[in-house]
């Protein structure tokens, strides 16, 4: 996994079923949550990679252990009671682009591991799972506290579209509708944008971590945005691997897969000191073309998370780098690049 980028597998499995089912009769006196939209039809069964989901009723007791899920539920105008913090510095593990919908609300915040125990105290009634990298283990542990959502296998463990994510958690909630309005709204704008550019129809696109270079394949949530903007992510980093690879590793001394048309380097925190060491970097038609975006924490964070509050604010901060850095002269300078010290040379 990638430092902060990809979110870190569980390796720690509790195995015993007898620690679920006592916290599950614990009976923990817990606040009621806040009320929730009217549901549509249920029961609902939902497939995914480990089975089938079978969600009774509206549920009022969300946990979401995917590290992302809980920016989609607040999407749809649900607070979980609990979620699953991936990075950063919110003590709530919301990230401001999701501050507004989150309000006074305070969910139990869980990192790292997952533990079944801790999720069956919650006494919840569904549980997210999609984007978290659980285990068939994993599943068959949760599935016994509550009816749980693992992602589809063509989708793999961090590959799920947006739009698939949100659909299949507004069939669980009863907010379909409302999934799909959020669904026309930003496809909406993306077709707007992409309208507006058509020099980026067919351009090639690399978004690479700048913490330890590796750069994400199509299958990816952050190049599905920029591959709906009219970007391709080139072959030398899809590659001939399986449909559910995510990322590549780039070898600091052939960087040739990431000289692209357009070259984003995704900066999780104090990364742009090691590309400005990196040797062939300057050898690279990115660089001297100056078609290079440097991504700082925040903008990192929004396309890494990719969701529908997340994307709002990815497109605000992204299209106006892409224009300077599309131009292909570097006497255009691509706003942030200068800050983090990693303009071309003479510049």
């Amino acid at each position: 996994m990638l430092g902060h980028m990809l979110p870190k597998e569980t390796r720690r499995r509790t195995g015993r079923f007898a620690w679920v089912l006592r916290a599950v009769t614990a009976a923990a006196l817990l606040p009621p949550p806040a009320a929730l939209p009217a549901a549509e039809t249920f029961p609902v069964e939902l497939q995914h990679r480990y089975g089938t989901a079978t969600v009774p009723d509206r549920p009022e007791r969300i946990v979401s252990v995917s590290f992302i899920g809980h920016d989609f539920l607040l999407a749809l105008g649900l607070t979980p009671i609990a979620l699953r913090k991936w990075y950063g510095g919110e003590p709530s593990g919301v990230w401001p682009w999701g501050h507004d919908a989150l309000g006074q609300a305070r969910p139990v915040v869980m990192q790292g591991e997952l533990d079944a125990e801790q999720i069956a105290a919650l006494k919840p009634d569904l549980i997210i799972g999609q984007w978290s990298g659980m285990t068939g283990r994993d599943y068959a542990l949760l599935s016994r506290i509550a009816p749980t959502i693992a992602p589809r296998a063509e989708f793999g463990d961090y590959g799920t579209p947006w739009q698939a994510m949100l659909r299949t958690l507004g069939a669980a909630t009863g907010t379909s509708v409302r999934a799909e309005d959020i669904i026309t709204r930003i496809e909406g704008r993306i077709a707007a944008v992409r309208a507006a550019h058509p020099e980026w129809q067919g351009a090639s696109v690399a978004l690479a971590w700048a913490g330890h270079t590796a750069a994400y394949t199509s299958r990816d949530i952050r190049s599905q945005l920029l591959e709906s903007l009219g970007f391709r992510v080139p072959e030398a980093i899809n590659g001939p691997g399986p449909v559910t690879r995510t990322h590549v590793l780039i070898p600091d001394e052939d960087p040739s897969a990431i000289d692209t048309d357009v070259l984003i380097w995704l900066d999780s925190g104090g990364s742009a000191a090691r590309l400005a060491r990196m040797p062939l970097r300057r050898t690279m038609r990115a660089y001297r073309e100056g078609r290079e975006i440097h991504a700082d924490l925040l903008l990192a964070g929004a396309l890494s998370h990719s969701s529908p509050l997340s994307l709002e604010y990815a497109l605000d901060r992204l299209v106006p780098l892409l224009e300077p850095a599309m131009d292909g002269d570097p006497a255009t300078p691509v706003p942030g690049m200068s800050e983090a010290g990693l303009l071309p040379e003479g510049f």
